[in-house]
């Protein structure tokens, strides 16, 4: 029980603690360069791939016999790269970020529904979570949108084909979260090959984008060195580009968050993990709001709480009600015998 315990700290660690700091970095990113986002991409997938390397690889350093089929890892990592390239690519239609996010609060749903399809039933607790839960996000979304005096509208033509993008991609990426669960049902909970795989497999799609990665990187390197502290002599001593800095810090935490993604989906059901997500996806919200000076409104903090309550809602259901029923129905159906 303990160990169990410890696991799931540690993946929540991973979780929250990577994935905050990973957007931080971003918006630090962002903020200097908005027109990064390939290159972002790029360099957190070389990142990760060299990091879960080191699980892959004998002592002879040649590359361990997957225990998955190379054809269900690629097919991963093509469906992997095109969530990560769609939800991208939106931006270039004048998708404001409170769209972007309201679109890809969406996930628990369309992920619930992927399940669905392919005949996985949910009680009615985990479809009401899941539905507050998307409302509670919306809430914040718009809050947002309305403190900062921004418009969650673009041009007619964009808005439309910024939203197929990012339908798609929601799309997409239901569909990879159940196709995984059913591969690691399938041939075990392998989420370090998933790690490597996803990765590795994907590096050779960025090639045909060779042009606009060399732009963004020297847009990068162009920054203003970053200052660090004269307690840092070490750091101080690199006379690093602020865009570069931020890119690895970016970079190392995006290891951290999908380390402790890829821990939950080998632990949890899809729905669970998408969950989990999107209650990770508004702690960055509102520690953004708070570090970078924004003050959080009333509809703010409804919307906080909607997806707080919502999250409880859907980990008590799945992890303590249903269980705890089906032990029951187990041991009564034993004393019958």
């Amino acid at each position: 029980m303990a160990d169990i315990v410890l696991a799931s700290l540690n993946t929540v660690t991973l979780i929250f603690g990577g994935c905050c700091s990973n957007v931080f970095a971003l918006e630090k990113i962002i903020k200097t360069e908005p027109d990064s986002g390939l290159l972002i991409t790029l360099a957190q997938f070389i990142f990760t791939a060299l990091a879960a390397s080191f699980s892959q690889i004998t002592p002879t350093l040649t590359l361990k016999s997957p225990s998955v089929p190379m054809s269900k890892w690629a097919y991963i990592a093509l469906m992997f790269f095109g969530v990560n390239m769609l939800n991208n690519w939106a931006f270039a239609f004048n998708i404001s970020v409170p769209v972007h996010i309201i679109l890809r609060s969406f996930g628990s749903v369309t992920t619930m529904l992927a399940g669905a399809l392919q005949g996985k039933r949910y009680t009615w607790l985990q479809v009401t979570s899941v539905i507050i839960l998307t409302v509670g996000v919306l809430v914040s979304a718009f809050a947002d949108a309305g403190s900062k005096g921004k418009s969650v509208e673009a041009s007619s033509g964009d808005l439309g084909s910024g939203l197929l993008i990012l339908l798609a991609a929601q799309i997409l990426s239901a569909y990879m979260g159940v196709y995984v669960q059913d591969t690691y049902a399938k041939y075990g909970s392998h989420w370090r090959e998933n790690l490597f795989y996803s990765h590795f497999l994907s590096l050779p799609l960025f090639f045909p984008l060779a042009g606009t990665l060399r732009r963004q990187y020297a847009n990068l390197a162009s920054t203003p060195v970053l200052d660090f502290p004269p307690s840092l002599p070490v750091l101080k001593s690199l006379e690093m580009p602020s865009g570069i800095a931020y890119l690895l810090l970016n970079s190392m935490t995006q290891l951290l968050c999908i380390t402790g993604v890829n821990l939950l989906s080998a632990q949890a059901s899809a729905v669970t993990v998408t969950i989990v997500l999107n209650v990770r996806k508004l702690v960055s919200f509102v520690a953004s709001t708070i570090m970078f000076g924004h003050s959080l409104s009333g509809m703010m903090c409804v919307g906080a709480g909607l997806v707080f309550g919502a999250g409880a809602l859907y980990g008590w259901e799945t992890s303590y009600r249903i269980p705890s029923a089906a032990k029951a129905k187990k041991v009564k159906e034993g004393k019958k015998q």
